[in-house]
């Protein structure tokens, strides 16, 4: 689980700034409320945040996904420069690296794990364990010197590994490759459950939508029917490669590429999507393809092309929640613009779905950015739950949570608050009046 994240000089992120899933003190749905009895603590399930246009909510997803890029993969050679994007509205953030720091729970063990860098190198890198009575920093890095705890210290593959390590790349991430087994439960929450989903992002799992029997496959049968898009069910259809369109060489280096288990997901710049694999040394392209019932009660093939932008989202977005609810489900999953296309009752319907789901022992999150206030509504989040993104006077964002405020109470009606400007996080719009004022004749000539 994501217990908090801070970010400081990172696009419109100038300082130090912090997001925190760590339960307050309200009561509204405790009951649902993830608790984490060794430390005594509650860490909530799911984060809305708001903000008008340019507020910073995307650029915050972006650090978040800038951080897990830079553990998971990184520059490609020792030379590569880091593509650190700076706060570029103060000169003195010029000199200033970016800093990123992680609590996160894993196994039921908290870690903090946190870096600095610029675009030539990792200026600090930091793991640390916390107990419920004690903190043990695991390792400490500055530059490219780093200091061990004592229980490990004397671990000769982990000098190997950190002697390998490019002043551009991090530690976790080369320990890993270098098969060392002692950070590689922090690498695998970054990579495998941390899942971030852009408004233009392809679920990756779309082979499983064409066998019939796979779990999620039955789940999209069983649900989509009840989200009123009319579609009662998914599936592919073979096509030839030649079919689609691509130019000889691209078809080649398709060929070429293809794994001989598996196989690789193809898109179209319409809502075509296609999944490329070999079977018996022959390439088979097969098509997604959905299905309505006509009045007669008979399935009609319909392309992805036919379906609306909202009908295409939700299948986009139905795998993650699905994920989400599973009884063992460990997953974190970060959204921007979770409404993209959506009506308001569609995705309130998916994040009930998902809240459903949620208890005292769960351990899944879903975290989303959204420009929808009718979603702001206390009897579907805790105020802790709700959370704005404002720039201030200098072009810096700021975030808060509505919890941040004393005369908000769970009985208010905190979309009208909100929408007033007495919390923040609306656009400060100054249009009044210019888009019917008259261009002076003489102005417009010269």
């Amino acid at each position: 689980m994501l217990i908090s994240f801070s970010v400081e000089n990172w696009m419109s992120f100038r300082d130090l700034t912090s997001f925190s899933m760590v339960g307050g003190r309200e009561l509204q749905h405790k009951e649902r409320v993830p608790r984490i009895k060794k430390y005594q603590t509650k860490i909530l399930p799911i984060a809305a945040l708001y903000g008008g246009n340019a507020s910073g909510k995307t650029n915050f997803f972006e650090a978040i996904d800038f951080a897990k890029w830079l553990i998971v993969k990184g520059p490609k050679t020792d030379k590569s420069p880091i593509p650190v994007e700076i706060f570029k509205l103060d000169p003195l953030a010029i000199e200033r690296p970016s800093s990123f720091i992680f609590e996160i729970l894993i196994n039921e063990i908290i870690y903090e794990y946190r870096f600095s860098v610029n675009r030539k190198k990792i200026i600090e890198e930091k793991l640390v364990r916390i107990t419920s009575s004690n903190e043990w920093v695991l390792f400490d890095r500055q530059n490219q010197n780093i200091e061990f705890h004592k229980t490990i210290k004397k671990n000769k593959f982990l000098a190997f590994a950190f002697y390998g390590t490019d002043e551009n790349q991090l530690f976790l991430n080369n320990s890993v490759s270098q098969k060392v087994p002692n950070f590689r439960n922090i690498y695998d929450w970054f990579e495998d459950t941390l899942t971030l989903i852009r408004p233009d992002s392809k679920f990756q799992g779309l082979d499983q939508f064409f066998n019939d029997n796979h779990p999620l496959n039955l789940s999209m049968k069983t649900i989509l029917p009840h989200l009123d898009t009319g579609i009662t069910g998914i599936g592919g259809e073979t096509i030839p490669l030649e079919t689609i369109k691509m130019t000889p060489e691209q078809k080649l280096e398709l060929e070429e590429d293809l794994p001989e288990k598996g196989g690789i997901l193809l898109y179209t710049t319409g809502q075509e999507r296609f999944f490329v694999s070999r079977q018996d040394g022959e390439v088979i392209v097969t098509r997604m393809v959905t299905f309505h019932t006509d009045i007669n009660g008979k399935d009609i093939k319909f392309d992805l092309s036919q379906e609306s932008d909202g009908s295409v989202q939700v299948m986009e977005l139905l795998p993650a929640i699905i994920d989400l609810v599973q009884p063992d489900s460990k997953k974190v999953y970060i959204i921007d613009e979770i409404d993209r296309s959506l009506h308001t009752l569609l995705t309130r319907e998916l994040i009930e779905g998902f809240l459903m789901s949620c208890s005292n022992n769960s351990r899944s999150q879903l975290l989303f950015t959204t420009h929808d206030v009718l979603l702001m509504d206390q009897h579907l989040f805790r105020r802790d739950e709700m959370w704005v993104a404002e720039r201030d006077t200098n072009g810096a964002t700021k975030l808060f949570s509505f919890s941040d405020f004393s005369d908000i109470r769970n009985d208010k009606d905190i979309r009208r608050s909100y929408l007033s400007g007495r919390i923040g996080g609306i656009p400060r719009l100054l249009l009044s009046g210019a888009l019917t004022t008259k261009i002076d004749d003489k102005k417009a000539e010269g």
